[in-house]
C-alpha cells in the first residue's frame, strides 16, 4: 500500500491547523503588547501568563478523558470554532470601544481551554492517520513548526499593530481559524477501536471509570512513568532558567536589546533546523536513543550558554543554538513513542495527564528561580540547569524499562493491545 495516499488528509489537516497557530501568535502577542501599554502593570502580565496557562494544567487530565469519549475530529472542531467565536466577540468589543481588561482575561482563559481538547484530538488522532514509520518525521515537522512561530510570531504581530486597529487584528485571527475548521467539516478522523467491555456492552464505559483506567495504564508502565518524570524534571529544571535568560544578557555578558533579540532568534532557529534534521533523517531505529541524546545535547547547550566567558558572548549565542537544535530531537522522538505506544483509546488520557504534569512543573520552577538567581546569581543557575539534564540523558540510557518503553516489552500485559494501524487509515 502506498503511504502518500493516508498522509494527504493528515497534512491537509495539518496545514489548515498550522495557518491557525500562526494568526494566533500574531494575536497573542498584540493582545499581550495592548496590556502592556494600557496597563504598564507587572501584576496584570503576570495575571494574563497564569489564565493562559492555568485551564490547561488544572482542567487537561479531565479533558483528556473527553477527547477518548468523543469524536476527535468533532472535538477539534468545536474546541477551534469556540475559540474563534470568542475572538470574534472581542473584535466586536474592540469596535464598539467598551473594552475591558476582563475581557481580554475571559480570551485567553477560552484559548487555554479550547487547548486543553485541541491539542491531545490531535496528538491522538495523528497515530491513527499517520503510518507509524512516519510518525516522528510528522514530529520533526511539528518541531520546525513550533520553532517558526517562535521566531514569527512577535514581529508578526508588531508590524499588525502598526498597520491594523486592534479589532482588525483579531479578525485576522478569525480568518485563519477558518482554514483550521473549514477542512475538518470535509475529512474523517479515524477514531480508535471500542474496548472488548464496550463492544461487549453497546454502551460507553463511565467517565471516572475511564479517568481511573488512564491513571493505571500510566501508572502500571514503567516506561511511560519514567518518560514523564523526566518530562517533570526538564520542565521544572530548565523552564524557570531559560526565563532568566534576559537578565543573564544584561547582568553577565553586558549586551542590550539586540544581543537578546540575537539569542531568542538563534534559539529558534535551533528548534527549526533540528526539526529540519529530525524529519529528514527519522531518528534512530530505537527513538528513545534520539530523544535521550537529544537530552544530553540539551543540557550541554543550556551548560555552555552559562560557561561562555563574559566576553565570548558568541560562544552562548553558539549554546542556544544547540539547545534550540535538540530541544527538536528530544521532543519529536518522544512524542512519536507516545503515539505509537499508547493504546489509540488511551491516548487523549495520557497526552493530557503527561502534558499536564509536566507543565505543573513550570510554575513551581519560577517561584524558586527567583531567589536563587538572586542569592547566586543567573549564571550558575545555568550551569547547574545544564549538568543536571545532562546526566538525566545519560541516566536513561542505563534504564532497561525506558529502554524497552517503544517495543512493547514495558506493556502492562492487562492493556489490549492497540488496534493495528492500517485498518484505522482510510478517510474516507
Amino acid at each position: 500500500m502506498s503511504h502518500s495516499k493516508p498522509l494527504r488528509p493528515f497534512f491537509i489537516i495539518w496545514s489548515g491547523q498550522a495557518l491557525s497557530l500562526v494568526g494566533s501568535a500574531a494575536v497573542q502577542f498584540a493582545l499581550v503588547w495592548w496590556l502592556t501599554q494600557e496597563t504598564g502593570s507587572a501584576t496584570i502580565l503576570a495575571t494574563a501568563s497564569l489564565v493562559a496557562f492555568l485551564p490547561q494544567v488544572l482542567l487537561g487530565p479531565f479533558a483528556g478523558v473527553l477527547v477518548d469519549r468523543w469524536s476527535r475530529r468533532w472535538t477539534m472542531f468545536l474546541a477551534d470554532g469556540l475559540i474563534a467565536l470568542a475572538t470574534l466577540l472581542l473584535a466586536y468589543l474592540f469596535w464598539i470601544e467598551v473594552i475591558q481588561i476582563w475581557h481580554i482575561f475571559a480570551l485567553m482563559f477560552v484559548r487555554s481551554l479550547g487547548g486543553a481538547f485541541h491539542g491531545p484530538a490531535m496528538q491522538a488522532s495523528t497515530s491513527l492517520m499517520v503510518p507509524r514509520e512516519h510518525l516522528t518525521r510528522v514530529q520533526g515537522i511539528n518541531q520546525m513548526l513550533e520553532g517558526g512561530l517562535g521566531i514569527i510570531g512577535a514581529p508578526l504581530g508588531a508590524l499588525l499593530l502598526a498597520a491594523l486597529p486592534m479589532q482588525g487584528i483579531l479578525a485576522v485571527d478569525v480568518v485563519t481559524a477558518l482554514f483550521a475548521l473549514i477542512p475538518l467539516l470535509f475529512i474523517a478522523v479515524p477514531q480508535p477501536e471500542k474496548s472488548a467491555e464496550e463492544a461487549a456492552s453497546g454502551k460507553k464505559t463511565a467517565y471516572w471509570t475511564q479517568m481511573r483506567q488512564g491513571l493505571a495504564y500510566v501508572w502500571a508502565w514503567p516506561g511511560i512513568l519514567l518518560l514523564m518524570l523526566l518530562a517533570m524534571l526538564v520542565n521544572f529544571v530548565l523552564t524557570p532558567v531559560i526565563s532568566l535568560l534576559p537578565l543573564l544578557v544584561s547582568d553577565y555578558f553586558g549586551g542590550g536589546a539586540w544581543e537578546f533579540g540575537l539569542m531568542q532568534s538563534i534559539f529558534g532557529v535551533g528548534i527549526i533546523v533540528g526539526g529540519l534534521v529530525l524529519g529528514a533523517w527519522g531518528g534512530f531505529k530505537k527513538q528513545i536513543y534520539t530523544s535521550l541524546m537529544g537530552l544530553t545535547g540539551l543540557g550541554l547547550g543550556i551548560g555552555l550558554t552559562g560557561l561562555a566567558p563574559a566576553n565570548f558572548f558568541w560562544l552562548a549565542v553558539v549554546g542556544g543554538f544547540l539547545s534550540g537544535s535538540m530541544i527538536a530531537m528530544t521532543n519529536g522522538p518522544i512524542r512519536a513513542i507516545l503515539q505509537m505506544a499508547i493504546a489509540p483509546e488511551m491516548q487523549g488520557r495520557v497526552f493530557s495527564l503527561i502534558g499536564s504534569l509536566a507543565s505543573a512543573m513550570t510554575p513551581i520552577g519560577l517561584v524558586l528561580a527567583g531567589p536563587l538567581a538572586d542569592r547566586f546569581g543567573e549564571r550558575p543557575l545555568f550551569i547547574a540547569a545544564g549538568m543536571i539534564t545532562v546526566l538525566a540523558g545519560l541516566a536513561g540510557f542505563f534504564i532497561p524499562a525506558l529502554l524497552n518503553v517503544e517495543d512493547g516489552r514495558s506493556r502492562p500485559l492487562t492493556t489490549p493491545e492497540p488496534a493495528p494501524k492500517q485498518s484505522a487509515q482510510t478517510t474516507r
